[in-house]
């Protein structure tokens, strides 16, 4: 038997991701986030609309978004509760953020040059994805409340994956085999384990779903 439930969140499990943007000065912004899905060479990204990687992604219209692994956990909680809002907005304050600039030195990581995009990524990340906004969406619109949220349909320009990573004697070709993301499920860390079973859409090549290239800007 099934229960009604009212959960207060429905993160179910999704990639964390690290985007990184520019702030109005110039300087990297490194957030954390797993609102985010991919359909083909396009993903959206779900961001609370008043938050400042959204105010940095509305300004400058590109990112990157840097992938970790499960075992770069760590680096991510160090960036958890810091926000490039000075000053920190009141609800978060009560959420025990605090400010820091230089969020890429407060997580241990290394800032890289991108090649289509002004903001740099993380070195240490195995996958990164330099994107370009295509549209904004309000998102979470409801007739008794204001949007709080938005809804980023960003696209792929470039993308890097670590040689570790990929199918041997396929550079093109990610092994679901050897990558391991870091996952968020209702507010936790978690890995990918084993196959759970052979699946059938695996049949098709994965090369069938390859869109028409569209890689500059």
């Amino acid at each position: 038997m099934h229960t009604p439930v009212e959960p207060s969140i429905l993160y179910f499990g999704t990639p964390v991701v690290l985007l990184s943007t520019l702030n109005l000065d110039g300087s990297a912004n490194l957030a954390p986030m797993s609102s985010v899905w991919w359909l083909g060479w396009n993903c959206m990204l779900g961001l609370g609309a008043k938050g400042h990687s959204a105010q940095n992604l509305l300004r400058e219209k590109e990112a990157v978004l840097n992938l970790p692994s499960a075992a770069m956990a760590g680096h991510v909680n160090r960036l958890a509760k810091l926000t490039g809002s000075d000053p920190v907005p009141d609800h978060k304050i009560a959420m025990g953020y605090r400010h820091r600039k230089d969020k890429f030195a407060a997580a241990g990581l290394t800032a890289v040059p991108s090649e289509q995009v002004r903001a740099p990524r993380v070195e240490e990340c195995p996958v990164h994805l330099e994107v370009v906004l295509e549209a904004t969406h309000p998102f979470g619109t409801r007739p008794d409340k204001p949007t709080t949220a938005l809804a980023f349909e960003m696209r792929v320009v470039k993308a890097y994956a670590t040689p570790d990573i990929l199918v041997m004697g396929a550079s093109n070709h990610i092994d679901p085999d050897k990558w391991r993301p870091l996952m968020m499920s209702f507010c936790q860390f978690y890995g990918l384990g084993e196959r759970a079973g052979y699946s059938t859409l695996a049949e098709i090549p994965e090369e069938a779903y390859r869109p028409v290239p569209r890689m500059t800007r």
